[in-house]
């Protein structure tokens, strides 16, 4: 490990915060529900499988790791 490695890890502490308190405060209430997430709710059984909200979840991090690389 170099001395590269702290300014990155600060910054991920930093970006995992701020989506925690979006999370807390309910300015991620959309994510789960968006088109094409299947939601099955029946009377004793619930599947959530968020397929396009993980798939946004990915660009956004191939994104942020390509801006890093550079």
């Amino acid at each position: 490990m170099g001395r590269d490695v702290g300014p990155v890890l600060v910054v991920v502490g930093l970006v995992a915060v701020l989506v925690g308190v979006l999370a807390w405060s309910g300015g991620l209430s959309w994510f789960g529900r968006l088109p094409g997430d299947i939601r099955i709710e029946r009377d004793n059984v619930r599947v959530y499988v968020p397929w396009v909200s993980m798939l946004l979840v990915s660009v956004v991090v191939s994104i942020l790791m390509s801006l890093f690389r550079r």
